[in-house]
């Protein structure tokens, strides 16, 4: 195994680490960071605002002292949709029964419970299907009414207060972002974070309304956990900076079969429109209560490695788990094993989609392409925005990107993207100071040594976002742009 050299990543795929009641310290946090979290998740369906930005500064400090740019994502909660109180806090329904949903504020009984969103109620029909507590219980409408709803019970259980609605069968008229996500947005835009998970997406409205408020201040990232926002992906991907396939949601309301292919499909459009991409929920879920993870969720890391995910998600393995460093340090190691695989870069080189038919994607397509012939030792990005990064990070090379661009926000922001080793350095003012600069940075961050070669890419004119149309090849340690391709 190669030697690792401080906080140099030794694999591409990223790792985000939610912080909660067991990881709320800077000296876990730190410990957690140093062990391969890239990106730490503030989960605002809980703890308050003081919690929140005590986690945030803390991560501001370890990263002034590390040296390394660390990425913060503030996932807001969203709508959460739950049944009424029951008189006696639980009750039995049994398979085949009668069972009403309603609107009154009575307590409920075996025979009815309140059902405090008239939006489900408005847009159910006759045959519309309704899962209650995580999928446990299945009801199906029989009658719609204006003020209730009539259904049979197809899968009994127990049902307790305010258990969870799921409602996959329809476009619910309820908009993704609820008053306190409202508030939480302003908070975190405050804050300075560099992503904002988005809850309850349906419909590209709902990412729409999320970036008019955010206005390129934070990178929205769209939570694909409803089967209509599958059903509107395209849609969603033209409108959102990056995605996560909530596998948890998504796992309730579609058949447990479908998931893994959703995951498949979301991370193939994803890449093909230049995305980062995550895939969350329930990776190493044993780790919560246990040392080691099972071998089924190794292998199921491994799915989304292969998959050609930029990043991979921590839930509650690191925010209430007895063992939240061990599952950072477990996710870092199958990731790095996995990248050692020749079928890793086989499948990779298969999968990658068609060059974008710009200039600036034809440009990072053979970015790619001359450091594979070449064996450069890393890719040069430099970026203002991030475009030109995301472009070469698409291609999926085998050399390693360095991201390098002038502003802290753009460099935090690629602490999630699949490959990137992210600097900060000034604007180059000519191409041989980028060149300069490139080769300065491969050999002092311990990508490239003197000799070695060093694929440089750019926009030009420097500072200029959306454009990549410079291609070079320098040698670390000789003349400044000596090649160009």
């Amino acid at each position: 195994m190669p030697q690792r050299i401080p906080l140099r990543r030794r694999r591409r795929t990223k790792v985000i680490a939610t912080l909660g009641p067991s990881s709320s310290s800077p000296e876990v946090i730190e410990r957690l960071f140093r062990a391969g979290a890239d990106v730490f998740r503030l989960n605002f369906s809980h703890g308050n605002h003081e919690t929140h930005a005590a986690n945030i500064a803390t991560i501001r400090a370890l990263e002034k002292k590390t040296g390394r740019p660390i990425g913060i994502l503030a996932d807001v909660q969203g709508p959460k949709l739950r049944v009424g109180q029951f008189g006696g806090g639980r009750v039995q329904l049994q398979t085949g029964q009668s069972f009403r949903l309603d609107l009154s504020p009575v307590p409920g009984d075996a025979r009815r419970v309140r059902l405090p969103h008239p939006e489900i109620i408005q847009a159910a029909q006759i045959g519309t299907t309704l899962l209650l507590d995580d999928g446990k219980l299945r009801l199906r409408v029989t009658r719609a009414r204006e003020d209730h709803l009539e259904t049979e019970v197809v899968v009994g259980g127990a049902l307790s207060d305010r258990k969870g609605v799921n409602v996959p069968d329809v476009v619910l008229p309820i908009p993704a972002l609820t008053a306190k996500d409202r508030a939480d947005l302003d908070f975190v835009l405050e804050q300075g974070v560099e992503y904002i998970g988005l809850s309850f997406v349906q419909r590209p409205e709902d990412v729409a309304e999320a970036k008019e408020i955010a206005r390129g201040r934070a990178w929205i990232m769209a939570k694909l956990e409803k089967p209509q926002a599958v059903e509107n992906l395209d849609a969603i991907l033209a409108l959102t900076d990056c995605v996560m396939v909530a596998r948890g949601d998504l796992g309730v309301e579609c058949p447990a079969e479908d998931v893994p292919l959703i995951q498949k499909r979301i991370v193939r459009a994803a890449r093909a429109h230049g995305l980062p991409v995550v895939v969350a929920t329930q990776m190493l879920e044993s780790m919560i209560s246990a040392p080691s993870p099972t071998r089924a969720e190794a292998s199921d890391v491994a799915t989304a490695v292969f998959d050609g995910a930029d990043a991979v998600m921590l839930s509650a393995e690191t925010a209430a788990g007895s063992f939240p460093f061990e599952a950072v340090n477990m996710m870092d190691r199958i990731l790095f094993r996995v990248e050692q695989d020749p079928g890793w870069r086989a499948l990779t080189d298969a999968a990658r989609p068609d060059p974008e038919a710009t200039a600036s994607g034809a440009i990072a397509a053979a970015a790619r392409q001359v450091a594979h012939t070449i064996g450069a030792e890393a890719i040069a990005t430099f970026t203002s925005t991030g475009s030109t990064t995301l472009r070469v990070a698409r291609e999926r090379p085998s050399a390693p990107i360095l991201g390098l661009t002038s502003e802290i926000d753009t460099c935090r922001r690629m602490a999630v993207v699949w490959g990137v080793h992210p600097l900060i350095t000034a604007v180059p003012h000519s191409m041989t100071d980028m060149v300069s600069r490139a080769t300065r940075a491969a050999q002092s961050e311990g990508f490239a040594k003197l000799g070695d070669e060093v694929v440089v890419t750019a926009g030009v004119p420097f500072g200029s976002p959306g454009t990549t149309n410079a291609l070079r090849v320098a040698i670390v340690g000789g003349p400044a742009g000596t090649k160009e391709a």
